[in-house]
């Protein structure tokens, strides 16, 4: 069944809080690159250890984000604001000691606005807006200045004005160069980082309307099946009881004619009680694909004996079909299947419209292979293939069509298949034909043995 991820799950909000740490991660990257350059490059006298104070403290709160990834317990939307707060302080107290709002990479104050924007539901975002608007307004009036704008002229007495006029403009141009520079990188990034959170939630907007068109699709088909699941058991219960009288009349006749008397109506008397009893299990089958499970249903089988046992009850109601086996696995492992009733069924379903549309000569091609994990079926008729104008619609909704071999029938054989953890396929061969590949999960001895020791023979699916 499609289990659809709400995006305020748990999972989602524990997906939040990695890339939380990833992006922290970079900002630590970041900030120590750009105090290096600024010390060692741009020679500006910088308050070192502060700074390094502040960025190992960031490394501490991301160690401990690092840890409580590693814990089961849920984590909150709560958790994920105030660890995007602390590092909304953390940036206030780098920009603090360098310049404050004449900074120019103060625009640094976007990135946890977005974040929040992007992780979090809207009554976060606009908290966030709240709070780094006051932190951008405090670090206007309280910061450190940067020394390398500050002007640092030599004595007015020893220094002509107009030399003292050349010595502010080329501190000006310096303070404007730098703040051009910081636009600059700010544009870059932020246009990067904007576009990399866009594209990723663009993706992930695009996979949720994916899933969701799969769940509405599954939906629909699955209230088809419980359409048809009801009408069939409508039908056994009102077809059960006049079937039951032909059936008590037939016997009554044929002991009225006896066989050494009328040996050609006996005959016809005893094809129409087998064709009797042949309605008789279908109606059974109904009732069991309405709800009414038999207790033999659904029990661990071996693989080849249950293959075995799929062809022997196609074969009893099917004696003149010609069918190519083709049975190889791909490893020599004892492999078991849950020999559910429906599953059987709908095999024995794809293999009569094979039959129905199949040349006398051709007949079908029904091959198997397994591995430690999956059976694969591939089987293949020699007729006209589907037809174009329905070949996307099969087994997702009801195909009238009899002289194709379709209906109703690959209807429930695709829903139950898929039900079981499985997939099929329907395509047209290009040598001609149409052909079903059918995968379905497989139960191993040994992952059997290793799962519940000797003493307990539940399987579990690999």
């Amino acid at each position: 069944m499609l289990e659809i991820v709400l995006p305020k799950s748990n999972i989602s909000i524990r997906d939040n809080l990695k890339w939380l740490y990833i992006l922290r991660n970079l900002m630590i990257v970041g900030e120590s690159i750009l105090i290096l350059i600024s010390v060692y490059t741009l020679n500006i006298q910088l308050p070192q250890e502060e700074l390094w104070l502040v960025l190992f403290s960031i490394c501490m709160v991301n160690l401990y984000t690092w840890m409580r990834l590693k814990t089961d317990e849920p984590i909150t939307e709560l958790e994920i604001f105030s660890q995007i707060s602390i590092d909304v302080f953390a940036l206030g107290s780098l920009l603090f000691l360098t310049g404050g709002a004449s900074n120019p990479i103060i625009w640094v104050f976007l990135l946890p606005l977005i974040i929040t924007a992007i992780m979090l539901p809207q009554a976060y975002a606009w908290n966030m807006v709240i709070l780094t608007s006051c932190t951008y307004t405090l670090l206007i009036g309280y910061n450190i200045p940067l020394p390398a704008i500050e002007p640092h002229l030599p004595d007015p007495n020893l220094v002509s004005p107009r030399m003292q006029h050349y010595l502010h403009t080329m501190q000006d141009e310096q303070y404007f160069n730098l703040h051009i520079f910081g636009m600059w990188f700010g544009f870059v990034f932020s246009a990067g980082l904007v576009a990399f959170f866009v594209v990723q939630l663009s993706k992930s907007l695009k996979d949720r309307e994916r899933s969701l068109a799969d769940a509405r699709e599954s939906a629909l088909r699955d209230e088809r099946v419980v359409s048809l699941g009801t009408l069939a058991a409508s039908a056994a219960h009102d077809m059960g009881t006049p079937l039951g009288t032909i059936a008590i009349l037939a016997h009554e006749i044929e002991l009225d004619y006896p066989e050494h008397r009328f040996p050609g109506l006996h005959l016809q008397l005893k094809i129409m009680n087998e064709q009797i009893d042949r309605c008789k299990n279908a109606l059974s089958v109904l009732s069991a694909s309405s709800g009414e499970m038999r207790a033999e249903s659904g029990k661990p089988m071996p693989l080849l004996e249950y293959l075995d046992e799929v062809l022997s009850q196609w074969r009893a109601h099917n004696t003149t079909s010609k069918i190519n086996l083709n049975i190889e696995p791909n490893i020599d492992v004892d492999a078991k299947i849950i020999a559910d009733r429906t599953l059987t069924h709908s095999i024995i379903n794809i293999l009569n419209n094979a039959a129905e549309v199949s040349p006398a000569n051709h007949g079908i091609d029904y091959s198997a292979n397994w591995d430690s994990q999956f059976l694969h079926l591939k089987i293949r008729d020699h007729g006209p293939g589907f037809p174009k104008e329905i070949l996307r619609h099969v087994g997702k909704s009801p195909v009238i069509s009899d002289k194709q071999g379709l209906g109703v029938g690959l209807l429930l054989t695709y829903s139950t298949i898929t039900h079981l953890g499985g997939k099929i396929e329907f395509f047209n061969m290009e040598s001609g034909g149409a052909c079903v590949e059918i995968k379905l999960p497989i139960l191993t001895i040994e992952a059997d043995n290793d799962k519940y020791g000797s003493g307990q023979t539940e399987p579990a699916i690999s």
